[in-house]
């Protein structure tokens, strides 16, 4: 790789493993281990939006209308899709990303990269940072995503589909040139069908083939878009994550070691929340204000439930009221408890407007 400028960067492609059909999963558990998709109806020219990986073996893919589909797979289980849950649970994950970096920048509702360069968590590794996330999505949201690791996008992108379901792969700044040399041409961002008969008709299959061009002699042979392939090849992506996100909420948690087992050890927790949620409030910008504070609580049987009221801001006892509130709803030995706070963004047009009515 010949671009320095990379050599501190660490950035994240977190992207879910069948996004839509693991969310449909989560939500019905019988459907675990069956072949499942996301879609239209195959009688109303219906297409298939996501497949689980058991549908997959079938050959049904996203993108095939559903009556192809039906006919690769006849046990094929056909859901209409619900997109409203599909947002919530990509809502959820950038709440997670942002507790890492601000630097987030969306590709679909699924999947994102991080700049997570300045993250000193996780002792500042990415490895572990994208580790964690994948653990927190999988507890708090129910379904798995994978990850890749690399100095930059282009190579995180790939790096994600490596170890696909539920893993992750690095790709560190030294492990870059080996990484790309027998990596398929095809995998380069805008390589399409045509550009990669193109390319084999040239004897060029893998970045390693293009690496023995100089770009002046690729530059001839395919253009200026040759010069793309041909950076990318060599592991040069200087392109930023540009974030596009700003926060909804504040939120700090704890997962206790052994279960609380009853509502006063549960308010005895929140004394440590709250310093932990101030001391996150208090690393904003002046363009937020609190709206509303939020309680979750999740019991020993994974069973959770959540409870807010307005507030402006987060003090012992609101959270303990919300605590009430939430023990009555289950009366049992608790896992996990956070606390938060909605938030304005006072940067929205439509935000300030709300804000400042009569």
């Amino acid at each position: 790789m010949n671009s320095d400028s990379q050599s501190n960067r660490k950035i994240i492609h977190i992207d879910a493993d069948c996004f839509y059909a693991a969310v449909e999963i989560r939500d019905n558990p019988s459907l675990r281990g069956k072949p499942i998709a996301v879609g239209g109806s195959a009688t109303r020219r219906g297409v298939v939006a996501t497949a689980s990986y058991e549908a997959r073996k079938f050959g049904v893919r996203s993108a095939m209308a559903s009556a192809t589909a039906v006919k690769r797979c006849p046990g094929l289980i056909l859901i209409p899709g619900r997109m409203s849950v599909y947002r919530e649970a990509s809502r959820q994950m950038h709440e997670i990303f942002s507790d890492y970096t601000d630097l987030i920048e969306p590709l679909s509702l699924d999947e994102a990269f991080l700049d997570v360069s300045a993250c000193t968590r996780c002792r500042g590794s990415a490895t572990l940072i994208a580790e964690e996330i994948r653990r927190r999505i999988a507890d708090d949201i129910g379904i798995t995503v994978s990850a890749g690791i690399a100095p930059n996008k282009f190579i995180a992108k790939v790096a994600s589909d490596w170890n696909k379901p539920d893993g992750q792969y690095v790709v560190t700044p030294l492990q870059v040139d080996d990484f790309l040399e027998s990596l398929p041409v095809k995998r380069i961002w805008g390589v399409g069908k045509v550009t990669a008969e193109r390319l084999e008709r040239q004897g060029i299959k893998t970045c390693g083939d293009v690496r023995r061009y100089d770009i002046y002699q690729f530059v001839q042979l395919f253009g200026q878009f040759g010069e793309h392939i041909h950076r990318l090849a060599h592991g040069i992506d200087n392109r930023p994550v540009v974030a596009e996100w700003r926060r909804k909420s504040v939120s700090v948690e704890n997962t206790y070691d052994a279960d609380l087992p009853d509502l006063d050890s549960c308010t005895r927790q929140l004394p440590a929340l709250i310093e932990s949620l101030k001391l996150r409030l208090q690393r904003l910008d002046d363009d937020y204000r609190i709206q509303n504070c939020f309680l979750k609580m999740k019991f020993f049987d994974f069973n959770q439930t959540t409870v807010e009221r307005q507030q402006t801001e987060p003090n012992y006892a609101d959270y303990a009221t919300l605590c009430e509130e939430a023990w009555q709803r289950g009366k049992k030995p608790v896992r996990l408890l956070g606390i938060g706070a909605r938030l304005i963004d006072l940067t929205d047009a439509s935000g300030q407007m709300d804000l400042f009515e009569d």
